[in-house]
């Protein structure tokens, strides 16, 4: 027999099941190496050496961040984390302070969304001041001067506490609650001896009171944001026209409603171009406290869209146009098998053109609509607009303004007169005048009944 042979077989056994021993977290040193700090571990990575395998697993607080004091590790694919601001802020205005209310931002990819700060200033588009309020929806900005106007951002804040996104700018001018006299606000330890002559209704008895309850407090809603210059921008109130109004030359506008009382209510707003092309409808809930100021902002009204011509002749031009707010970037999406995406500029009073070479598109309906950006603020895409791909050109109808669904006798408004006409065709033939205006206006079936009062119902401004 071979001993040599065997004794080499041994030996490499030996070697073996040395090699394949794993080392534990709390074996510390052998002869032939020594592990520092070693770290329990479950297979997160492996190590390799001749003598040893060394398992580890490293705890991320983030993707890609570990959480040792002593090295940082970024390992795998890169990512890209994502995370959208939160929405529907609101800012409530007091006396001398300003709730501001909001609905959760989202984080994504390795984001985690832990809290928010909000930003103050006095000046629109800041510099803001920040302060961290945790992982709330609502807080409450105090030690602020009454009547100035204050603007606020919403800041998301991931585990670190680094700002990853930013919400809408809003507004509140915090007011005095104190009882008015007239123009001149009384300090709360004003009597009406001391008051001028027309408070009767300060507080604080002496000195020729007439006894008169306080005026009321108002409970307001402003509305503010971007619409079409110089052109009319309408506020409805769950689905009645509540207000009108006058976009400035710049495109900003405000509406304020009062009288209301406190609850929860279904705002829209539109605007009308210089054609008289109404926009699509922006429609957003709002929650009215009683004897406060909301304020709502950040509107920004998308543009309107129209094409000249109906059909086109495959590889000619389509002229697409509308109304922004001037000097927008305006984006345009024509739908085709592939979406296509061009963009042009507004002019200084908000109006937009662009000629689309339709050689890319196969015959047949397309649609295209568009959105606008100024400033870091996106508009909502527009209404869509249907165009046909042909073997000619046909001119499409001047654009006109929309009459308005369930509007029978064209005042601009959906009421007991509508009403009234309606309720006389009901279950009558109709006639050769009326029945282009109930299939425009509402259900476009050739009679009246209850599915046409439901159309009116829904679109009723009173």
């Amino acid at each position: 027999m071979n001993y040599k042979i065997l004794l080499s077989a041994f030996i490499g056994l030996v070697f073996m099941f040395i090699g394949g021993l794993s080392v534990r977290a709390d074996t510390y040193t052998s002869t032939n190496f020594k592990v520092l700090d070693p770290v329990i571990g479950a297979g997160g990575q492996r190590t390799t050496s001749d003598n040893y395998i060394l398992q580890q697993s490293l705890g991320e607080a983030a993707l890609g961040k570990s959480t040792s004091s002593n090295f940082k590790i970024n390992s795998g694919f890169l990512t890209w984390p994502f995370s959208s601001p939160a929405s529907n802020v609101r800012a409530t205005a007091g006396d001398g302070q300003v709730t501001i209310s909001w609905t959760a931002g989202t984080a994504n990819l390795g984001w985690v969304l832990s809290g928010y700060s909000i930003g103050q200033s006095t000046t629109s588009g800041g510099s803001y001041a920040y302060s961290s309020k945790g992982n709330v929806t609502s807080a409450t900005i105090t030690n602020l001067i009454n009547n100035i106007t204050y603007y606020f951002v919403v800041i998301n804040e991931d585990f670190f506490g680094n700002y990853i996104a930013t919400s809408a700018e809003v507004s509140a001018k915090p007011i005095s609650t104190a009882p008015v006299c007239g123009d001149h606000s009384c300090n709360g330890s004003e009597t009406c001896a001391t008051c001028p002559a027309d408070c009767g209704s300060c507080g604080g008895g002496g000195g020729g009171g007439d006894g008169s309850l306080p005026p009321a407090i108002t409970t307001k809603v402003i509305f503010t944001g971007r619409a079409f210059p110089k052109n009319a921008v309408t506020l409805l109130k769950d689905a009645q026209v509540s207000a009108t109004t006058i976009a400035g030359a710049d495109a900003n506008f405000q509406i304020s409603l009062s009288g209301l009382s406190g609850g929860n209510y279904l705002f829209s707003v539109y605007g009308e171009d210089y054609q008289g092309i109404r926009s699509s409808l922006l429609t957003f809930p709002v929650s009215v406290t009683a004897g406060v100021t909301t304020t709502v902002g950040g509107i920004f009204i998308a543009p309107t869209i129209a094409v000249d011509k109906s059909e086109v002749k495959r590889g000619d031009n389509i002229a697409i146009f509308g109304q922004s707010v001037p000097n927008s970037q305006i984006t345009i999406s024509v739908n085709s098998d592939q979406e296509f995406f061009e963009k042009t500029t507004a002019d200084k009073n908000g109006i937009y053109l662009y000629n689309f070479d339709t050689d890319p598109l196969d015959k047949g309906q397309h649609f295209t609509k568009s959105k606008s950006a100024v400033s870091g603020e996106i508009s909502s895409f527009s209404l869509a607009m249907s165009f046909l791909v042909g073997t000619k050109n046909v001119a499409a109808k001047l654009p006109t303004k929309k009459a308005l669904k369930g509007d029978l006798n064209s005042d601009g408004r959906v009421n007991l007169v509508d009403f009234s006409i309606a309720a006389y065709w009901y279950k009558r033939p109709l006639s050769t005048a009326f029945k282009p205006i109930e299939i425009e206006r509402l259900n476009g079936d050739g009679k009246i009944d209850l599915v046409d009062f439901s159309i009116m119902a829904y679109y009723w401004t009173g």
